[in-house]
């Protein structure tokens, strides 16, 4: 799943008029950066939620054949947060109406540049797939300049932890059992940081380091940077 339902008001006035995953950068949108790297990892099947401006995302992408995928879009009338939008799209993410047995997927912001490869997780995702209880793994980045206080910490064995020596920031990109969603009623908006708080807590959740490229790209001074590296080969 590629979160795109934000209204990017950071990045006004370019988001007056276009929806944010639609901005470009080294010639191409943002959110196209991501569905090119999850083809690449054989994932092909992959599900945008859209709020903002939305159907300029479906007549952009269409249905993803020319990217080697099969796109879904799970439409909002307004941004549900995170995990609202999670649960709105849950019919498109699982294979089984009922979720009784959960199914575990991979979701990544629409707005991050980043040279991780997403094959890394697919191991990970079958392990969690047999897990009595929901778990989920989250994806850490060195603190930007943005966020030098972090989110989590990172311990022994990767297991995620509220408090710690050093911490780090969710880099945006994590697994999911679909079990974890399935309480919140379709349309209903809700944040994201209890459940991760939650998981963590309960011992639930699991994490790694990246310390390769990557970007929230949230302002139009990023935007223009990212896209002056990408043009110059430095990014």
């Amino acid at each position: 799943m590629i979160f795109a339902a934000g209204r990017g008001e950071r990045m006004r006035p370019l988001t007056d008029q276009r929806p944010k995953p639609l901005l470009e950068a080294g010639g191409k949108p943002l959110i196209v950066w991501q569905i090119e790297a999850l083809a690449r990892a054989g994932i092909g099947d992959i599900v945008i939620n859209h709020a903002w401006l939305g159907d300029q995302i479906e007549a952009a992408l269409g249905d993803g054949g020319r990217y080697g995928v099969r796109l879904h879009y799970s439409a909002e009338a307004s941004a549900l947060e995170t995990a609202g939008g999670i649960a709105q799209a849950l019919p498109l993410l699982a294979d089984t109406p009922e979720n009784a047995a959960g199914e575990i997927f991979l979701a990544v912001s629409g707005d991050i540049h980043t040279d991780y490869d997403y094959r890394r997780l697919l191991p990970r995702a079958a392990e969690m797939a047999g897990s009595a209880e929901p778990r989920m793994h989250l994806v850490m980045v060195p603190n930007p300049p943005f966020h030098p206080a972090g989110d989590f910490a990172l311990g022994s064995g990767g297991r995620l932890s509220l408090d710690g020596a050093e911490r780090l920031t969710f880099g945006n990109i994590g697994l999911y059992d679909t079990r974890l969603f399935s309480a919140i009623a379709r349309g209903e908006k809700v944040a994201m940081t209890p459940y991760y708080r939650s998981a963590i807590a309960a011992g639930h959740a699991t994490g790694e380091r990246h310390d390769g490229h990557w970007e929230n790209v949230g302002t139009p001074a990023q935007l223009a940077a990212l896209d002056r590296s990408l043009r110059t080969g430095t990014g």
